[in-house]
């Protein structure tokens, strides 16, 4: 065993919940450890300790991110009326994602990760599809009400003189509910810089798609501000690289993307984003096969498993019983945070055992061997379909080869 890669600043590590932790710490102890004298600053993102500190820890993370630069983020529950009973929580906490993407902003990055034997469901996507998503605003960031009687809902909005305009909502006449949602020029101007500059070094053609026919002021705001920033920034750029900026209504988008081959950014609204990564996800294999960074435009880069915390799979291993539980999402989390970490300290043997875990981990589903959410979908068959610790054990032994 060769001496320990060492580090100079600390990754923002956030725990989080239930499966994904589990295999959190096994990732940490058989592929990381070995190999590098890891430094973390540990943030524990359990449900559990966010209701006892009354999510004070979400944003103590997000504030450490900040300070350090780079932070690894495990998968954590966004709790509804059911997690609230399961868990006893004084309320139902806010998504710790969208608190921490608020805070850093930016533009959260989700691409495949592609093996041989896992074919697109999708028949004719040949490239990966990469997705841009907004990380501020939308409903993330939502204010809301339930009416439980007759009255007048109004927008209004003050300007610091006092003044004030005014829009009704709806006039009720019984109960119903109201949500607003806002963004701000601002981080729209970061997000379409950032899907730009991202497509440019990718060298691939970016889409974007929202539904201004639709909502004429707030998502006509989005489309216009990426089209000033193409044209004074990226216009010129865009054409020597040989690549297109293309605008459409989201769901033409959504139609032209499933009869492409693939090979393009889709930059998209928050919400839009969040669904349609999952889609993305699937279509090409699993939930468990994406990689996810948040750039933000102030030097913050946020890696995460873009996936649940795969809960019935939790309680089957509470009962003592053996799970099949793809760990490929947090073992990229954790290979993006580190190269970043090594690009940043110039340390460039971090960036070179982030590419060695990651072939480890692809070879290991190349070879046959793999979890049972993608053994349904190999092509030829899975050799060997393997619990969750055994893929890990399967993963370090190539690894060590490599190394």
């Amino acid at each position: 065993m060769t001496d320990k890669i060492q580090m100079k600043t600390p990754l923002v590590e956030m725990d989080g919940d239930e499966m994904t932790r589990i295999m959190w710490g096994m990732v940490k102890d058989q592929l990381l450890r070995p190999y590098i004298d890891l430094k973390t600053e540990y943030y524990d993102l359990a449900l559990e300790k966010r209701d006892e500190t009354d999510d004070r820890i979400t944003i103590e993370a997000a504030e450490a991110i900040k300070r350090y630069g780079v932070g690894v983020k495990c998968a954590t529950i966004t709790p509804n009326a059911a997690r609230m009973d399961e868990y006893n929580l004084k309320q139902q906490w806010k998504s710790p994602n969208g608190t921490i993407r608020a805070i850093l902003d930016g533009t959260i990055f989700r691409a495949p990760i592609m093996v041989k034997n896992i074919k697109p469901t999708v028949r004719n996507w040949k490239k990966p599809i990469i997705l841009g998503r907004h990380a501020y605003g939308d409903i993330y960031k939502n204010v809301e009400y339930r009416v439980e009687e007759p009255g007048k809902a109004e927008l209004v909005f003050t300007n610091n003189n006092g003044e004030e305009v005014r829009h009704t909502i709806q006039e009720f006449n019984g109960p119903g509910i109201i949500q607003s949602i806002h963004n701000l020029d601002a981080s729209i101007i970061s997000f379409a810089e950032a899907c730009c500059a991202y497509a440019l070094d990718q060298r691939v053609d970016l889409w974007f798609s929202t539904k201004d026919t639709i909502s004429k002021t707030y998502d006509s705001n989005f489309k216009e501000i990426f089209e000033k920033v193409y044209e004074e920034k990226y216009k010129d750029k865009f054409e020597d690289a040989g690549i297109t900026y293309f605008y459409t209504l989201i769901d033409d988008a959504v139609a032209r993307i499933m009869k492409s081959e693939g090979g393009m950014l889709w930059a998209l609204k928050n919400y839009d984003g969040d669904v349609m990564s999952d889609m993305l996800a699937s279509s090409f294999g699993s939930l468990a096969m994406m990689t996810s960074v948040l750039v933000s435009p102030h030097g913050y880069f946020e890696y995460e498993a873009a996936h649940g915390t795969v809960q019935k799979h939790y309680y089957k291993y509470l009962k003592g019983e053996r799970t099949s539980t793809n760990s490929v999402a947090l073992i990229f989390a954790w290979t993006g945070a580190l190269r970043k970490r090594g690009e940043l300290d110039d340390i460039p043997e971090l960036g070179v055992f982030a590419d060695k875990l990651d072939a480890a981990t692809v070879k290991t589903i190349g070879d046959g061997i793999m979890t049972g959410d993608l053994a349904k979908l190999a092509e030829p068959a899975a050799k060997k379909v393997v619990y969750t610790e055994e893929f890990i054990d399967e993963v370090a032994r190539r690894l060590e080869k490599l190394i």
